[in-house]
Order: C-alpha cells, then sequence, then structure tokens
C-alpha cells in the first residue's frame, strides 16, 4: 500500500485474526523480524501458528488491522498473570505496522484495542517488551507505558533448555 493511500480521516477496522490469516500473520512476523534484523530467527510455520492460536487450548490470541479492506498491521497478544498484585494482565507478545502506514494511527488503534479487550476480561495492565534500537519506544512513551529499567528479561532456549528439562539433578 502506498502512503498517499491512506488519508488521514480514513477508518482503521480491527477485526479477530481467524484461521485462514495464519500466512498473513506469519508474513507479518517475519517484516517485524526483518525490521528488527532479526529475520533469521523467525523458525514458525503456518501449521505452528494454526495449533497455538486457533487449535483447541490457544495460545495467543491476534487482531488484525485494516484500511481500505487491506491488511496493515497486527498485534498478537496473550495473558499473564501478577503474583505480587494479583491482577491479569495481557502481554503484547507482536506489535506490527507496516511500514507503509506507519504513524497514521494504526499502532494506535491497536494496541487500543488490546487495551479495551483486556478491560472487558477484568484485567489491570498491558505489558510488552521492546528491542532499544526501536524507534517505536517513542510510541510506547507517548501512550504512558513505562520502561521497567529494573527489570531485565531473561530467556533459556534451545539446547540449554532441553538440557535442564532432561536434567535429573
Amino acid at each position: 500500500m502506498n502512503q498517499n493511500e491512506l488519508q488521514l480521516d480514513t477508518k482503521i477496522a480491527i477485526r479477530p485474526a481467524t484461521q485462514d490469516d495464519a500466512g498473513l500473520i506469519l508474513e507479518m512476523i517475519r517484516a517485524l523480524a526483518d525490521y528488527q534484523e532479526q529475520g533469521p530467527d523467525v523458525t514458525a510455520t503456518e501449521e505452528l501458528l494454526i495449533r497455538d492460536g486457533f487449535g483447541p487450548t490457544p495460545q495467543f490470541e491476534c487482531i488484525i488491522a485494516e484500511v481500505n479492506g487491506q491488511s496493515v498491521g497486527m498485534a498478537v497478544f496473550h495473558a499473564t498473570y501478577s503474583t505480587w498484585t494479583g491482577k491479569r494482565g495481557l502481554f503484547i507478545e507482536d506489535l506490527f505496522v507496516d511500514e507503509s502506514v506507519r504513524s497514521r494511527g494504526v499502532g494506535r488503534a491497536l494496541v487500543r484495542e488490546v487495551a479495551r479487550i483486556a478491560e472487558n476480561r477484568e484485567c489491570h495492565y498491558i505489558v510488552l517488551n521492546v528491542i532499544h534500537a526501536n524507534p517505536a519506544r517513542n510510541f510506547y512513551d507517548h501512550y504512558g507505558f513505562v520502561y521497567l529499567d529494573d527489570v531485565l528479561t531473561y530467556r533459556l532456549s534451545d539446547k540449554r533448555f532441553h538440557q535442564l528439562a532432561s536434567s535429573t539433578e
């Protein structure tokens, strides 16, 4: 989509993703990873997204942003819980807006819809991770997200994860 095609007053439609959107979701995940210079790290497949997002026990949900009937963004999210506060929340795993429509309200519309979903589920917060180099950090600051500089994200995966899981010590 050419940026000139999107008028400022154009309505941004947000809809829940369906199983039929698995290819579109994967395409946006890959575009986000490429933008963050981590494209080779994407190993998800349409089949895995269908199984884990639309199967009997969904592990995530996704909403799609559309302008003039064309998909231009998505938010992938899942439930989280704070044991310290005893409150539910939603974690935004991926937020993607096509480069051609950035700074046009699509990201805001997606985050607002996740907030509405969270509020309807009696959640009390939204949380997300942002890489340091992401210029969208200003976007999150503008809407009131707070950077938690005292929290570090750690990940155990791949070989070391499997070693720990299968250890007997």
